[in-house]
Formats: C-alpha cells, sequence, structure tokens
C-alpha cells in the first residue's frame, strides 16, 4: 500500500522523509454513501473492508457489499432511495442490475457520466478523509483502519461537511 503524501514543515535544504515499513501487503477500502433530503440533516453512510493479503480474502469490495450498503441505508434512511453513482465496474455487474430491477420500487438508480468525480459527493468525503490520513505514521494496518473508522465517524456527525461535499458538486440542496 503506497502511502499518502502530505506537506510539513521543515528546515531549508532539508526534506523531512518519513521511512514506511512493511511490504504493502494490505489495504483498506471504503464504500459510501452520502445521502440527502430535504428538511432533514444530511448523512453518511458507509463500509470499511480492511484486506490483509491472505488466501481467499476478498481484496475489496464486491457487487453484494454494495447491494448491502444500498440495503442498510434504505432500513436507516426509512424510504425511497435515489441513487446516483459512478461507474465503477461492479455498480454495473449483471448481479446489481438485476438487483436494481427487483426493488425498482423503492430503488432508482442514475450512472453519471463516465469519469466525473466533481459530480459525486463521496469523492469529496474520502479528500476529507485521506487528508487526515497523510500526516499518519502508522505501525500497522490496523492503526490505518482505526484512523479511517474514526475520520469517517467524525464526518458522520458533523453533517455541515457532507453538505459542503454536496454543495461543491453544484448539486442542489433546496429539495
Amino acid at each position: 500500500m503506497t502511502p499518502p503524501r502530505a506537506r510539513t514543515w521543515g528546515r531549508i535544504g532539508q526534506t523531512p522523509v518519513v521511512r514506511v515499513r512493511g511490504r504493502g501487503s494490505g489495504r483498506v477500502s471504503m464504500a459510501g454513501m452520502v445521502c440527502f433530503k430535504p428538511g432533514r440533516r444530511s448523512r453518511l453512510i458507509y463500509a470499511i473492508r480492511e484486506y490483509r493479503g491472505r488466501k481467499d480474502e476478498p481484496k475489496g469490495f464486491g457487487w453484494r457489499d454494495f447491494r448491502d450498503l444500498i440495503v442498510r441505508a434504505r432500513i436507516q434512511l426509512g424510504g425511497p432511495i435515489v441513487l446516483g453513482w459512478d461507474n465503477v465496474r461492479l455498480h454495473l455487474t449483471a448481479g446489481m442490475r438485476e438487483f436494481i430491477e427487483v426493488n425498482a420500487a423503492w430503488l432508482t438508480v442514475f450512472q453519471l457520466p463516465t469519469y466525473a468525480p466533481d459530480l459525486n459527493p463521496a469523492e469529496g468525503i474520502w479528500a476529507l478523509v485521506k487528508r487526515d490520513l497523510g500526516n499518519l505514521a502508522a505501525a500497522d494496518l490496523g492503526e490505518i483502519t482505526r484512523a479511517v473508522k474514526r475520520r469517517l465517524k467524525k464526518i458522520q456527525y458533523r453533517p455541515d461537511l457532507v453538505d459542503g461535499c454536496i454543495a461543491a458538486t453544484g448539486l442542489g440542496l433546496d429539495g
């Protein structure tokens, strides 16, 4: 895993360098939904998966994990969902398309253009999380996972940050 890069202060002419140990056999994957409903506070619903490089361990999220996240969001939000998401390959699988068709009564999906991170409010959330990780010198993967969870939990309790990520896309918050 390549550590995130960040800027820091140092003596003139002496660039500070942090050595990262380990062979890079781990990864923390995040999936999330930025939720908005007029008259209510914005919400962040997310899932985290840790990959340690073990045999038969999934490296990231599968379409079933995305399905479970959508179902969990519906339970938490208590109503129909209009979902706008990017063109990640797993979003376009046959299993996911079938799930969307079966649940068309409460789930409407709009695909964002092929490459449009500026239209996806979740990208702003990931940027906030990664900014904090830039100066983290973690000893192991568990420490990175705890830092990611801690930051996401802080964002969940700050709906103004979620609103800011939605506003940055140019999508209206008026309803």
